[in-house]
């Protein structure tokens, strides 16, 4: 857990809208930009990911949730890693899967980060999904450097 201010805090009304908000949230990622996806099972985290990853590649594709190959790699510019780190038992495992190399090179997806223990990069942003009353609404709170904030300004 960082002790990042919270940035942002987006409704989403249903499915689409968490669409939407991946779709939106595409343009504004670069090399070396780190989403730590957090929130319970079925809180909109891999829902977000598919939108997002889409985008950027321009394209319908298939983005299987990567639970049980770990990671998913996309060959976009720059690259796409997406990752769940669900069935990971201990950090030191992250080293094997060659993640802490993509932090600085690729758009980094993950979702279950408390899982990298002190591997969490500096500078990630987190996104806190959470189930809120009624139907397929969710909330997310966007936690992270105030480095971020402008670009957050484009989601608005």
């Amino acid at each position: 857990m960082s002790d990042d201010p919270l940035l942002a805090t987006f409704a989403l009304a249903d499915a689409e809208a968490t669409s939407d908000f991946g779709r939106r949230f595409a343009a504004l990622l670069q090399a070396g930009d780190v989403l730590l996806l957090e929130g319970p099972i079925g809180a909109g985290k891999t829902h977000f990911s598919r939108a997002l990853i889409r985008a950027r590649l321009g394209r319908e594709e298939d983005v299987p949730s990567p639970t049980f190959t770990l990671i998913q790699t996309y060959g976009a510019a720059p690259e796409i890693w997406h990752s769940d780190l669900y069935r990971l038992g201990h950090p030191d495992e992250v080293a094997e899967l060659g993640l802490e190399d993509a932090f600085s090179t690729a758009i980094c997806l993950v979702e279950w980060p408390e899982r990298l223990g002190s591997l969490r990069p500096e500078g990630a942003l987190t996104l806190r999904f959470r189930l809120t009353e009624g139907g397929d609404a969710r909330a997310v709170d966007l936690i992270g450097p105030p480095a971020w904030q402008p670009r957050l300004e484009a989601l608005a």
